[in-house]
């Protein structure tokens, strides 16, 4: 009875061990981490714009000027462009009428969109009612 009280000793020590490891380990990567200076708001922003947003607006705001154009009068004041990613259009349209509407169309669109705008390799059109 002695001997299995000294194993199962033994093998809590080596958990209290384990844990205590895991602890500093975990304190050794806060210390670790740099600190950083503090940045100039208006740089930032800048950097954002150039590197980021300005490029992927000029690349998307032709494919919203031809969806524009395409899209039927009548449907015009009720969907509105919310994302341009991985090849995907996702359109939001505030009445599920409209999207109804819209399916009906929307291959045409996809085709004509693909057409005048190969720079933004649309592959489908997502639609979300608001």
């Amino acid at each position: 009875m002695r001997a299995g009280w000294k194993r199962t000793s033994q093998f809590c020590e080596q958990c209290i061990m384990d844990e205590e490891e895991r602890l500093l380990n975990a304190t050794r990567w806060r210390r670790s981490w740099k600190s950083y200076r503090a940045a100039n708001l208006g740089k930032v922003a800048r950097q954002l714009l150039d590197e980021r947003i300005s490029p992927r607006q000029a690349r998307f705001s032709q494919v919203a000027e031809v969806w524009s154009r395409l899209l039927p009068v009548e449907l015009c004041g009720h969907c509105e462009i919310i994302d341009i990613s991985g090849g995907q259009l996702k359109v939001q349209v505030d009445s599920p009428s409209y999207v109804y509407e819209l399916q009906l169309c929307s291959s045409e669109l996809l085709e004509e969109l693909q057409r005048q705008c190969p720079k933004a390799r649309l592959t489908k059109i997502k639609l979300v009612v608001a």
